[in-house]
């Protein structure tokens, strides 16, 4: 038979190359001279249109189970499959809502070599700019990207036309703390909720996340030595050991909140275990571990769910009830970093061992900033320092 037509049996088949690859495709109609002559005509087609780059698959072929193999959808479905296995569930769970939600609807049943660039930003610029803010949309791009990264392992021809892409983020927010003022308003307000309160006050003199904190039992506390360790968070129900070994951290407690555990200490004298599950830091092994949770829901005497429940649940309706302006209990990490900073005797380097970063430029950058009221007259300590006096002050004797 003539170059790129097969004829077998009762089926006459062709095959050439594209991006790389042997095809093979049935041609309907039977081994016959006419489909025969057919096939050699299509061949012709075909070859010419790879050369010309007008070749499309779906037109000539449109049975082809190479295009559900071919599809973006198909990629897309590996990458979850990989993402699952390799990330912690709550974090897959956003990966695969943006998946479903954004990105599959409009390139899933699409062949992956016929995207091109021109069309993402075409996708970018209308649909995704009009309801989305650029962090969202940066990061379904981060996905996108990685799609084709992992087209690019099989096809190692293929093109990506991510490359160039680019969302442009406004400044990320600075840090907003509590002043000293607004911590005493915090923590002088009247509340029922005596256990959350003593929490907040925790939270802002010892500086863990939300997730750490309501995940804290009395196992990681030694109220002698007035030091805690924090081993695991509680992120949307779930318990899991801290994201880094970085981050699982011992560390020593200012008075305010070692005086919080001790008054909780005293409150639950009758401690309740609870048994529940802990997922290790590979994302797959599960063990049980029996803890005394510090942090109760005042309420309910149960641990808290989570920490948004802190968050619309007292959070929220205390900062109104304190006259304090309202920024979220996450703010109270940014405080212990801020105040700290704004004393000047810690050095950032130990700031940042006491809340598990290896930066002290994370520090610096994100979490903390000087607060001019609650520091020193620096100005003040300076001049004295230089000899400086200020204008018409009395000179000494």
């Amino acid at each position: 038979m003539a170059d790129g037509v097969e004829a077998r049996g009762n089926s006459v088949r062709v095959y050439f190359r594209f991006n790389g690859e042997l095809c093979r495709e049935l041609v309907p109609g039977g081994n016959t001279p006419a489909n025969r002559d057919h096939a050699k005509r299509l061949v012709t087609v075909i070859e010419y249109e790879i050369q010309a780059g007008t070749f499309d698959y779906r037109r000539h072929f449109p049975e082809s189970t190479k295009l559900a193999e071919n599809s973006f959808g198909h990629y897309l479905d590996l990458w979850l499959t990989i993402k699952s296995n390799s990330v912690a569930a709550t974090s897959f769970r956003g990966y695969k809502n943006k998946a479903e939600v954004h990105v599959r609807p409009r390139w899933g049943d699409i062949q992956i070599d016929q995207i091109d660039h021109l069309d993402l930003q075409e996708w970018i610029q209308g649909p995704l700019s009009k309801r989305l803010k650029n962090k969202t949309i940066r990061d379904i791009i981060s996905n996108v990207r990685q799609v084709f990264r992992l087209y690019r392992t099989r096809k190692k021809v293929a093109h990506d036309p991510t490359e160039g892409l680019f969302v442009r983020l406004p400044d990320p927010e600075a840090p907003d703390p509590f002043t000293r003022a607004e911590i005493k308003q915090i923590l002088e307000t009247h509340t029922s909720r005596t256990q959350e309160l003593l929490m907040v006050q925790f939270m802002i003199w010892a500086g863990p996340r939300v997730s750490e904190t309501i995940a804290l039992a009395w196992e990681d506390v030694d109220l002698k030595q007035g030091t805690v360790t924090f081993r695991r968070s509680k992120v949307r129900g779930a318990y899991r050991v801290t994201k880094t070994r970085r981050s699982m951290r011992k560390v020593r407690l200012l008075e305010p909140a070692w005086d919080a555990l001790r008054k909780l200490d005293a409150i639950n004298q009758l401690k309740t275990v609870d048994t529940v599950d802990v997922v290790e830091r590979d994302n797959k092994t599960i063990r049980k571990h029996k803890l005394h949770f510090v942090f109760l829901n005042t309420k309910s005497g149960l641990p808290h769910v989570s920490d948004f429940v802190v968050r619309d649940r007292f959070f929220k309706a205390h900062l109104k009830a304190a006259g304090v302006r309202y920024r979220g209990p996450g703010q109270c990490r940014h405080t212990y970093a801020s105040q700290l900073l704004t004393t000047g005797v810690a050095s950032v380097d130990w700031i940042a061992e006491q809340m598990g970063h290896t930066s002290a430029n994370m520090i610096r950058q994100h979490y903390g900033m000087w607060i001019n009221e609650d520091g020193p007259d620096v100005i003040g300590m300076l001049q004295h320092a230089l000899g400086i006096q200020r204008p018409g002050a009395d000179k000494a004797p």
